[in-house]
């Protein structure tokens, strides 16, 4: 039918929107309800009542309880790096695949509204030649070397012509499955739908896979009216054109894509999992090396340390707070070993000590039995008493001490709210001293801060004169037990002609009456002190500290004996020390003492040999130096406006 052509304005939606017009224009397949899932389908998708199984009932009681602490439980056997390198893994998995499917869905899409594209421009080529087309009558089909399937049908749906069959190799024919003829059933003009394969194959021949799989992918199908013009605007529908494609290029195409995208995510997979794995391991060796280090010090080794890292990571941070955490482990618990050595050694001495008396006592008792008889009891009698009596008087003297200390450690035993005169029990000391030992020649002096040499260690003089008179708030009694300790170890522990040097004085220090008690009785505390001072008299800060010296010229003590002095029960030669009637308790109770006071004592060495006894004490009321000067001068001008009043 010559005459025959499409509708112009019809055609151009066709190509351009895919939509049918009332008029019954061409329409093209852009429509995005098309999926490429449609082409995969391989007939129309039924429905019907929805099957249920069985109910599955979840397992009550015991088992559904330890279901989870039991998963739990093996998750926790998982080393932390293999969890880490899992869940890495899971994800790179989780995102490739995600990444392969969406290329898939798009790729899909867009080459399915190609195809679309291409059947509506197919459509229009049939309308230019449709008298060429309809010029082959019939309903046989028509092989030829074309991609298209075309069929044209009459306004019944009754088959015309099927003038474009495509045939693959071997005779193998393949078109889509359409409706049977006269039959409208699912048919949807103008909008792309996708239909199953129907195969024919020739008697005797032997296709190949390839060519099979070609032969049986969906096709692609378009249907539209065919128009023709009467009169003027008067058209008249001249019957069905069916038009379809092949989906085996662009379902090839898609496989083929699948397939690079899933190498190369496994790829991506195994390569980001690799390098997670060495970063997770990079990350974690610190810990690995904490582990070790713990595991030494389980094993005993307290002065091990964790490496250190930056602070600002959580590793730096962690191993910092360790480090500080065993540090302080390790102080404590050197503390206590030296405390619980002390202990030891305390309990010993004691009881050495102890035992030496009572050993004497019962010794000369069953010596007084022994003899009782004998003649001349009485006078050997007199004797056993007497070693008696002086063993129990030594004794007597030791639990004292004893007792003594034990108070000072409670805090009990001590009132240092007292105010006392330092100057008369260092006086008193002296003259006791000389009264014990008279051919001793004992000077007394002042304690100076020594101002000769500002660039060298600051160090105290001793300048012989007037006394200073000092008072401070303390306990009297225990200080004069202090003063009176130390001159006894002088009495016995030195040649009684040696000299003496007693010195008081007053010194500023920067330092706190606290920080100064927590001191160790060490040079090295004594130096600080020094330091200290130059600051407060330089600066004219601080607090005033009464410093009692006792400097003797005997056989002194050895530098490294020197602190351990102060602990009890030390003699550095405890067989002089109990023909002299020490017991070795005297300079632990004098630091006992001063360090309930705030204070700080010191052993040091002589100029010129022996051994110099330093103790430092607060001066009440603790105020700075530079106030107390202040509120001196406020006080002076005062006095002189008074006079200057009276005498108006």
């Amino acid at each position: 039918m010559a005459g025959a052509r499409p509708d112009s304005e019809s055609g151009r939606n066709a190509a351009s929107a895919g939509q049918e017009s009332p008029d019954a224009r061409m329409t093209d397949a852009g429509s995005k309800d098309a999926r490429l899932a449609d082409a995969r389908s391989t007939g129309p998708k039924t429905t019907g009542p929805k099957t249920t199984g069985p109910k599955t009932t979840r397992p009550q009681g015991p088992a559904a309880r330890s279901g989870t602490p039991r998963a739990r439980r093996i998750t926790d056997t998982i080393p932390l790096s293999t969890k880490l390198a899992a869940c890495t893994l899971i994800l790179l998995l989780i995102g490739a695949a995600a990444i392969s499917l969406t290329i898939r869905e798009l790729v899909g899409n867009y080459m399915l509204e190609k195809t679309d594209a291409q059947l509506v421009n197919q459509a229009q080529l049939v309308y230019d030649n449709v008298d060429v087309l309809r010029s082959k009558d019939g309903d046989g089909a028509s092989p030829g070397p074309s991609d298209y399937f075309m069929q044209i049908r009459d306004m019944d749906d009754a088959i015309v012509v099927t003038p474009l069959v495509p045939t693959l190799p071997n005779g193998v024919v393949s078109q889509p499955l359409l409706p049977a003829n006269r039959s409208m059933a699912g048919v949807r003009i103008g909008r792309p739908f996708t239909t199953p394969a129907v195969v024919k194959t020739a008697s005797g021949s032997n296709p190949d896979r390839s060519t099979v799989q070609v032969a049986h992918a969906p096709w692609r199908v378009l249907v539209v009216r065919l128009v023709q013009k009467v009169d003027g605007d008067t058209t008249e529908n001249r019957g069905l054109v069916y038009i379809g494609l092949s989906l085996s290029d662009q379902i090839d195409t898609i496989n083929t894509l699948t397939r690079y995208c899933a190498m190369v995510g496994l790829a991506i997979v195994l390569l980001g999992g690799a390098m997670a794995t060495l970063l997770i391991q990079h990350t974690l060796t610190p810990l690995k090396r904490i582990e070790k280090t713990a595991a030494k010090i389980a094993a005993g080794d307290l002065s091990q340390r964790v490496p250190s890292a930056p602070e600002n990571t959580e590793v730096g941070s962690l191993a910092a707070s360790l480090n500080a955490m065993l540090a302080r482990i390790e102080g404590s618990f050197h503390e206590q070993q030296q405390t619980t050595e002390k202990m030891k050694r305390f309990v010993s001495d004691a009881s050495h000590e102890l035992r030496t008396p009572l050993a004497t006592i019962h010794g000369y008792s069953e010596l007084y039995t022994m003899q009782r008889d004998m003649p001349g009891a009485l006078e050997r009698a007199d004797e056993s008493i007497a070693h008696i009596e002086a063993s129990s008087s030594r004794m007597t003297v030791l639990v004292e001490d004893l007792l003594s200390l034990a108070r000072l450690d409670e805090g009990r035993g001590i009132d240092i709210t007292q105010q006392v005169a330092v100057r008369p029990l260092i006086a008193d000391a002296a003259d006791d001293l000389h009264a014990l030992d008279p051919e001793r020649t004992i000077r007394r002096g002042a304690v100076l801060l020594d101002e000769s040499g500002r660039n060298s260690t600051p160090r105290l003089r001793f300048r012989e004169g007037p006394m200073p008179d000092i008072e401070l708030n303390g306990d009297g009694s225990r200080l004069r037990q202090v003063i009176t300790n130390i001159v006894g170890n002088i009495h016995r522990y030195t040649p009684g002609d040696s000299p003496v040097e007693v010195a008081l004085g007053m010194v500023p220090a920067s330092i706190g009456p606290e920080s100064l008690a927590r001191m160790p009785s060490t040079e090295r505390s004594m130096h600080r002190f020094l330091e200290a001072a130059e600051v407060g008299r330089s600066m004219q800060v601080g607090m005033n500290y009464a410093v009692i010296r006792f400097i003797d010229h005997g056989s002194g003590v050895p530098v490294a004996s020197q602190a351990q002095i102060f602990e009890r029960f030390y003699t550095a030669d405890p067989s002089r020390a109990r023909q002299k009637g020490g017991t070795g308790l005297g300079m632990s109770i004098a630091q006992s003492v001063v360090k309930a006071h705030r204070g700080f004592i010191c052993a040091s060495s002589s100029d010129g040999g022996g051994l110099t006894l330093t103790v430092i004490l607060p001066v009440g009321p603790l105020e700075p130096v530079g106030v107390a000067r202040q509120q001196t001068k406020v006080s002076t001008k005062g006095d002189r406006r008074g006079r200057k009043s009276r005498r108006s």
